[in-house]
């Protein structure tokens, strides 16, 4: 008995000795989204679980709207210590390395957020996207993925035919040169202009996100026609952090942060997808025309994908690796031949 005493009052005595190592810390995270819009209150939920799972030795300070820095210097900002992480995606960074665009968006990859969450986890994804991220000191934490993103238009959208001349708003990357090889002309500019460039009629339509953050962002308001469900985009949003700042975190405090983080993008995905389907409905009563695309418009946008995918993997050795990675589980899925 003195002895399992002991042993117990020994264990206790380090437990506490491991946890008093622990210093507080607070994370500063930028994100695009507002702080009314869904995906922003849910990551409003994330760091209020690291705060209370961490008994306060983790303070997130979130910085929403990209109101420290535009969307696409996020991730620069935090490798210069401006911010701690980064919360918007890394699709934004293709400029540092073109593999970037497939931790971003593949395009008309995946068809669920399951599907592509599986590739990052069991797939051999994360091993081979943290190897891009630690390059540029960086630490890949976790992916959040809505799922299919709709195309909000002024003027119908129903097929190939209306992209002739269409000019949107399109995140860099990729995307841009799809589009354009479609006859579409997208233009590339911050998520915060989206709903000005609408209003003005500087652009027809965008590429913003999924049909209920659409309607948060208030999209609906201004035009009233809307590609549902989607096919052509299903983004990645991240949370990556500066990898000095990682790894001076215990593994307490970086177990809390990775599980948090797995909570609220599994979250995202399970309550978008319900979100989008009444969204559908209540928007069709609304008078906004959603436009489901056929299955020949469906397979020439993947087909142009896949051209794409070919010509963006041979601009880096790291590119070439990552879509290669993606391919072989795509096909075991029975997604691409």
């Amino acid at each position: 008995m003195k002895l399992t005493s002991f042993l117990m009052t020994a264990g206790a005595t380090a437990l506490m000795a491991a946890s008093a190592t622990a210093e507080p810390v607070t994370l500063r995270v930028q994100t695009h989204y507002a702080t009314e819009h869904p995906t922003g209150k849910q990551l409003a939920e994330w760091a209020d679980d690291v705060q209370v799972m961490s008994g306060g030795d983790i303070t997130v300070e979130m910085f929403y709207s990209s109101s420290v820095v535009a969307t696409t210097e996020t991730f620069d900002a935090a490798i210069n210590g401006i911010l701690d992480c980064d919360a918007t995606g890394g699709a934004y960074q293709t400029g540092k390395n073109p593999a970037f665009q497939f931790v971003g968006d593949i395009m008309g990859g995946y068809e669920t957020p399951w599907q592509q969450y599986s590739w990052l986890y069991h797939g051999g994804g994360y091993e081979a996207a943290q190897e891009l991220y630690n390059a540029q000191n960086m630490q890949l934490i976790g992916w959040s993925i809505y799922g299919q993103e709709s195309l909000s238009s002024s003027k119908p959208i129903a097929g190939l035919e209306d992209l002739k001349g269409w000019k949107f708003r399109s995140p860099p990357g990729m995307e841009t040169e799809i589009f354009e090889k479609l006859g579409a002309s997208p233009i590339v500019m911050d998520f915060t202009e989206i709903f000005t460039a609408l209003e003005t009629g500087i652009i027809d339509g965008a590429d913003a996100s999924g049909l209920y953050n659409n309607v948060g962002l208030g999209l609906y308001d201004i035009v009233k026609h809307a590609t549902y469900p989607g096919f052509h985009s299903m983004p990645s949003d991240h949370l990556a952090c500066n990898l000095d700042v990682w790894n001076d975190l215990t593994d307490q405090q970086r177990r809390i942060i990775d599980t948090a983080w797995q909570k609220v993008s599994f979250q995202i995905a399970l309550s978008n997808g319900k979100n989008n389907a009444a969204a559908a409905a209540e928007l069709r009563e609304q008078g906004v025309t959603l436009h489901n695309w056929s299955e020949e418009d469906r397979a020439e946008f993947r087909e142009a994908a896949q051209a794409a995918w070919d010509d963006w993997g041979s601009r880096s050795p790291e590119a070439g690796a990552i879509l290669e990675s993606h391919k072989v589980y795509l096909k075991q899925l029975g997604l691409i031949d």
